[in-house]
């Protein structure tokens, strides 16, 4: 089995793939397509030159690498705004495609706490929307993980035919072997966690000059949400 994770930034995606790379019949990869994502787009982001030297940044070399077996399984975690036009994605039509969701609000202000002015395209709903469109497969809000993380991880074993593990709820703290260089930047609380964190509180205050972004990302949060998997 080869399971495509595509998740937007500040969502519970770096989780989900310690949650998998605990079992024992998982390999997982991290963001593979972020390197030639940075070449291709120029994107100034945070370690962008850091990131281009250390990962493979050519995009067919990549999606050779995102056909290959695991151990027997692949976890493949993915961003939907890396995936350029004209980046090879024949890779993704026989894996388990799984679409990791959150409200835009949380996703807006994590991701303006460690880099400033975020746009849409930033936060890949758009994106997200437009892969679900192409590839179909099954939507999981990361609300709901958190919320309950044995049952919703249980639920999900279940809806791509994969037994269940108790080794996906925890994990030795600390950062992993398959995580990109960017870890240093982004994952510092997940590298302080041992499993998933618990249930969120109310929605926090977007600031007034993100305000747009949120009111175009939600309807197509909203369009997905209506279609996740439910414990």
């Amino acid at each position: 089995m080869r399971i495509a994770m595509w998740s937007g930034p500040r969502n519970l995606s770096t989780a989900m793939m310690y949650a998998f790379g605990a079992r024992d019949d998982f390999a997982v990869m991290d963001e593979p397509f972020y390197a030639p994502y940075l070449v291709k787009s120029g994107s100034d982001h945070p370690m962008a030159d850091q990131i281009i030297a250390a990962h493979e940044s050519d995009p067919v070399r990549v999606a050779a690498l995102c056909g290959r077996e695991g151990n027997p399984h692949l976890y493949m975690k993915h961003m939907p705004h890396h995936m350029l036009d004209g980046f090879p994605m024949a890779w993704a039509n026989d894996c388990v495609n799984i679409h990791l969701i959150r409200h835009p609000a949380r996703v807006i202000a994590s991701y303006a706490a460690k880099r400033e002015s975020p746009t849409l395209d930033d936060i890949g709903f758009i994106q997200q929307a437009d892969l679900f469109d192409r590839l179909g497969g099954i939507v999981i809000d990361s609300t709901d993980i958190r919320a309950d993380p044995e049952g919703m991880l249980r639920a999900l074993c279940a809806a791509i035919e994969l037994p269940f593990d108790p080794m996906m709820l925890h994990w030795p703290a600390g950062p992993r072997a398959e995580d990109g260089i960017w870890a240093q930047h982004w994952y510092g609380a997940v590298h302080n966690s041992t499993g998933i964190a618990g249930a969120e509180g109310a929605l926090p205050d977007v600031p007034a000059e993100l305000q747009s972004v949120l009111e175009e990302a939600v309807p197509y949060y909203q369009r997905l949400h209506q279609r996740r998997l439910s414990p």
